[in-house]
């Protein structure tokens, strides 16, 4: 049960109620209780566009294991290149994604997961690869960067930069940057490469040159998607 509190106030015009505090009364975890804490939960403003899914108790682990899981999806969208042990595919997509949709911790928990299960052996890398050498090797960097790029967009996009068709394509473009920095870096290690050397033979070369045009695409989609999203949930909310 519900009810206003009030106290008397007496004045020229006669007695005033003014309301004073609003009581709920009612058994903690009874259906009058738990609508009323949905109200008020759903009556927030939302960070991220997770946040407007309803708020059910396995609404964070199931998101945290579902974008892992399109994580491993899109990495299986794989076009060898040959001269370099780093395929063309669709996970920095799903990372940048993932990023502007969960929010900064639950984005970058996603990603761990998702380097965790290739790890142990199940086929979530490129190409249906998996295992400890492959989760360790050539490409550990780019794993890395996924979930530090994940965190950044997830926080960008919490202060709103994904709102917006700009913000949300600067957001993209930095968690692009970190991917690569990371990614790029430590092929440089694995290989006993330089990082750049003007000659061919460098982590550059082997690393990024050849994904400028394909992620700047998939930089551009998740970009566009994102605000596109936003206004969705705001016509939603409006009907």
């Amino acid at each position: 049960m519900i009810k206003i509190m009030s106290r008397v106030q007496l004045g020229s015009a006669g007695p005033k109620v003014l309301p004073m505090a609003l009581s709920v009364s009612g058994r903690l975890g009874s259906p009058k209780h738990l609508s009323l804490r949905s109200a008020l939960v759903t009556t927030a403003t939302p960070l991220t566009l997770a946040d407007t899914l309803p708020q059910v108790r396995w609404r964070t682990p199931a998101l945290v294991v579902g974008a892992s899981l399109l994580t491993a999806v899109a990495a299986q969208i794989k076009i060898p290149l040959g001269f370099t042990p780093v395929p063309i595919t669709g996970q920095t997509f799903a990372v940048l994604l993932v990023g502007a949709t969960l929010g900064a911790w639950r984005a970058a928990a996603s990603q761990s997961l998702y380097w965790l299960l290739g790890a142990v052996g199940l086929p979530f890398y490129a190409g249906g690869s998996g295992g400890w050498t492959a989760a360790t090797g050539s490409t550990f960097g780019y794993f890395i960067g996924f979930v530090v790029a994940a965190a950044l967009v997830g926080l960008l996009a919490q202060r709103g930069n994904d709102r917006a068709l700009l913000s949300s394509l600067a957001a993209m473009a930095i968690g692009s940057i970190t991917i690569y920095a990371c990614g790029v870096s430590w092929l440089a290690h694995s290989l006993g490469v330089p990082f750049y050397s003007g000659d061919g033979k460098d982590a550059f070369t082997y690393g990024l040159a050849p994904f400028l045009v394909g992620d700047l695409l998939k930089m551009v989609l998740a970009g566009v998607l994102t605000p596109l999203a936003w206004r969705a949930v705001q016509r939603h909310t409006e009907d």
